[in-house]
């Protein structure tokens, strides 16, 4: 079930205790789907554009995904999955006693979820003319 279906389908409760024609319910109910499709698709769009944007600048920090914090998530996210479980198991391998720290990415997580949003947030607001320019 798709996000669009979630959302739109609470409302599609709501209309068939308003609306007792079945044929006006549906129309109704298939408009409210196609304009909650159409905003999903702009909004997604808009992103796009703002990639393309970033993309394009010269410096690797902008050019790449989020500054500083970004990469900070991506490198502790490589050593907890990637970097740290190949070293162990290599120490285990030739019978070594040595075992890398576990990084505690519940401290991290709020911050990449926070910056994820916050990135969301200022594309909605230049999408709809919002944002102040400094």
């Amino acid at each position: 079930m798709g996000l669009v279906e979630i959302l739109v389908g609470p409302i599609a409760a709501l209309l068939d205790k308003f609306i007792p024609d079945k044929d006006a319910r549906e129309k109704m109910a298939h408009e409210i789907a196609t304009l909650a499709e159409r905003q999903a698709h702009e909004q997604i769009m808009a992103q796009v554009e703002v990639n393309k944007i970033e993309a394009a600048h010269k410096s690797m920090f902008v050019a790449g995904w989020r500054p500083a914090a970004g990469w900070t998530c991506v490198l502790a996210m490589a050593f907890n999955f990637v970097v740290a479980p190949l070293i162990n198991w290599g120490t285990e391998l030739f019978h070594h006693e040595a075992t890398l720290p576990v990084l505690d990415l519940s401290i991290m997580m709020p911050v990449l979820l926070g910056m994820l949003g916050l990135g969301g947030m200022r594309s909605y607001e230049k999408r709809n003319g919002v944002a102040r320019e400094k």
